[in-house]
């Protein structure tokens, strides 16, 4: 176990892109005893070094700022156990899904997470990918907002509107969704698609889009920074998780370590349950947001690890169906070749 050190927290800054991590400590008012991370940025290596302790090897972890894996790598939860095994960890940061899963397609990381439409396009292009677990559902993460004065009070009066979106994204499929469930189609609207979170902020606010699909927290920051409304909608089955995602290689050489990492994971996410507000101050400090913002984002969430089973197959089959009729992939595909229920990895420690 890691020792305490009591103080607060300091959190170095970091690049964007792709960067390498090592260990420092530091401890969480919460009384949290935590570990192990210095944020000096680097190029990515090789995933198989040979300067780690024991048996000389390294998991190399792909993850975004400010989502599940980011907190787990602050827990220290996952370099301690890892370590007990004879293992380094080595964390690389991504800004966005689609570069995290096309380094995990080159074997630049072994493991990462990424949301459910990274998922899909990676198969649909041929990656070599395994689902290795999924979270538990996060339906009230992602919305469609109106300024507040706009004439658009429901779903159905999008019909002929603009709504700004990323191509793919969770809050672009509940928007797909919640156009049909209001008796509408996906080209009934006219979606404006752009390169991030801020980008739609800035859309919506200049009023060069009718409405704004977003995720949280940047969802949950327009809430707090604009005057805006969000939208009711009729979807009640759109899970909306994060999945964990693992190289072929890796999860057949290592499927003990994907089991812990897995673990660790949820272990992280129930103290992240325990500690709402330790979680809002350390996730907004990683993002550079308000904590009344993160404090939204986090109210409406429940963290936790699920392991693969036929009733999270479903969803993610129902979507990617979805984004081969819209034309966001060229080909059917069959989701379940890459997310087995039955894997070696699948752990009863999961709660």
């Amino acid at each position: 176990m890691a020792s305490e050190r009591h103080g607060k927290i300091t959190l170095n800054k970091k690049s964007k892109g792709v960067g390498v991590l090592t260990k420092t400590s530091f401890f969480l008012k919460s009384g949290l005893t935590a570990g192990l991370l210095s944020l000096g940025l680097a190029g990515c290596g090789d995933t198989n070094t040979n300067d780690a302790e024991g048996n000389g090897d390294t998991v190399t972890i792909g993850y975004q700022t400010g989502n599940t894996l980011n907190v787990l790598m602050e827990t220290g939860y996952l370099d301690e156990r890892l370590e007990e095994e004879g293992y380094d960890v080595e964390w690389i940061e991504f800004e966005v899904g689609s570069a995290l899963m096309e380094a995990l397609a080159s074997g630049n990381i072994d493991y990462g997470n990424a949301a459910d439409g990274p998922g899909i396009f990676a198969q649909a292009s041929g990656h070599d990918i395994v689902y290795t677990g999924g979270s538990v559902p996060h339906e009230e993460g992602v919305g469609i907002m109106v300024q507040e004065d706009s004439d658009i009070d429901s779903v159905s009066d999008l019909e002929g509107r603009s709504i700004a979106a990323t191509e793919g994204g969770n809050h672009f499929y509940l928007a797909v969704l919640a156009l049909e469930e209001a008796g509408l189609s996906f080209d009934d609207v006219d979606f404006t698609y752009v390169n991030d979170a801020s980008q739609g902020q800035a859309a919506l606010e200049s009023n060069e889009v009718d409405a704004l699909a977003s995720w949280d927290p940047f969802f949950a920051a327009v809430e707090e920074n604009l005057n805006v409304r969000t939208l009711d909608h009729d979807v009640t089955d759109y899970p909306n998780r994060t999945f964990y995602f693992a190289t072929n290689e890796f999860a057949e050489e290592s499927p003990e370590v994907v089991q812990m990492i897995l673990e660790e994971t949820n272990r992280s996410d129930q103290w992240a349950n325990e500690n709402p507000e330790d979680v809002s101050e350390l996730l907004a400090g990683m993002v550079g947001m308000d904590e009344s913002v993160m404090e939204r984002a986090i109210d409406r969430r429940t963290f936790g690890v699920e392991n693969i089973d036929e009733d999270i197959i479903d969803a993610q089959q129902q979507q990617a169906d979805v984004y081969y009729e819209i034309d966001l992939i060229e080909d059917e595909i069959d989701v379940s070749e890459v997310m087995p229920t039955d894997a070696p990895w699948t752990s009863d420690n999961l709660e």
